[in-house]
Formats: C-alpha cells, structure tokens, sequence
C-alpha cells in the first residue's frame, strides 16, 4: 500500500481535527509569549519577577536561597524529562502491539478501522511527547547556565559587574522558563491527541478543553491576579 493510499485511510474530519489541535497548539503559545500584548500572560509576568529576583540576589548574603531555588527548578525539568520519556516508551510500546490495539480500540468506537490508523495516531502522540521532552532538556541545560551565571555575580553590590551579570542570569531563567512552558503545552496537546483514537470529533472537544484550560490559567486565574494585585 503507497503512502496516498495509507494517507486516503482518514476521512477529511480527521485532518480538519488535527489542523485544529495544532493551530490551537501554535496559537496559544504564541499568544502565552507574545511580548506586546496589553494583557500579559502569567509567564510573562513571572519573567518579570524572575528579573526582580535576580536584582535582589545581588544585595542578598549569603545566596543560599536563590540557589535552593535554581535546585528546586532544575530538579522540576528533570522529572518531566523523565516522564515524558517513559511515557514515550509507553505509546511504542503500544505502537509495536498495534494490532490489539486496534481489536480493542474498534470495539469501543464500534468502527472497523486499519491497523495503520492507529499506528499513525500513536505516532502523532509520539511526536508530542518528544517535543515536550527536548524542550524540558533544553530548560534544564538553561537553569544550569542560569546558575553558573548567578554564582559569577560579584559579591559586592557596588561592584560594576553585579547587575549586568544579575540581569544575564535573570534573561537565561526566562528562557528556561519559557522552554519548559513550551513542554507543558506540547504533553497538554498530546494527551489532548489521545482523544482521537475515539474519534476527530472527540479530538476537536478536547482540543477546546485543552485550550480552555491553558488560557485560563495564564489569562483568567485567581494566581494571575495575585501576581498583579488586583485579587481580592
């Protein structure tokens, strides 16, 4: 069977459906990063204190503290680099025993579908999981650098090296941050993903979940608002 063949097995709603998840994918992180905008997202007012971290640890003896928390950040990147790697292994492994897979996965939707389907939507999730995977490597590597940074800053605040070192440090976190934000949307999306094997409809309801959820807390939570002070 060629490839237009295999491509011809899902119905024009399975590909809207995937064009919906990944637009929604793309757009919400954009819109989760956009620098411009009037109404910032949690993670781009967390950078904002991050920077003030930075400031305050230049003034701060000793700096314990802040590297107790560099720890706690790295510590946090490296276990969901860990579980999106076993969760990988998992779906593989899922993907190497497809065709039970497809017995049971037909007889809960009640359809007849062809092995390859389901080893194609396996594979999308796959696909997901790994880009969530290099992204929280990456913000590991980065809180790594951060701190490396961090202990360069001079000791003496009066020092000219202090805050141009504080500030490097400060924009390295935010990338840390916001690298490791981009794996927590890619696992979202792809549980979100996981839907589909009921259905393109079923992956369209979670696709609005899913971004119903991201943009609430980075637009509409009670958190956001403390962080701006305005909860009450």
């Amino acid at each position: 069977m060629t490839w237009t063949n295999r491509l011809a097995l899902f119905d024009l709603l399975d590909y809207i459906a995937l064009g919906v998840l990944i637009a929604a994918w793309l757009l919400v992180g954009w819109r989760v990063e956009s620098m411009t905008s009037k109404n910032p997202s949690t993670a781009r007012i967390m950078a904002g204190y991050r920077r003030e971290w930075m400031i305050q640890m230049v003034t701060r003896n000793p700096r314990i503290f802040d590297a107790q928390i560099l720890s706690s950040l790295r510590q946090s990147t490296a276990f969901f680099a860990s579980t999106a790697a076993i969760a990988i292994g998992g779906v593989l492994a899922m993907i190497g025993n497809a065709e039970n897979i497809t017995e049971i996965a037909n007889n809960l939707i009640l359809a007849s579908e062809p092995v390859f389907v389901w080893e194609a939507k396996l594979l999308i999730i796959v696909l997901f999981l790994t880009n969530a995977f290099l992204k929280f490597v990456w913000a590991n590597r980065l809180f790594g650098y951060a701190a490396v940074v961090m202990a360069s800053v001079p000791n003496d605040p009066e020092d000219p090296l202090a805050l141009p070192r504080a500030n490097q440090s400060a924009e390295i976190n935010i990338a840390a941050a916001r690298s490791f934000n981009r794996g927590l949307r890619a696992v979202y999306f792809g549980i979100a993903i996981a839907a589909w094997l009921l259905g393109p409809e079923a992956l369209m309801v979670a696709t609005g979940f899913t971004l119903a959820v991201i943009w609430r807390r980075e637009f509409a939570s009670h958190s956001r608002r403390i962080l701006l002070g305005t909860a009450k």
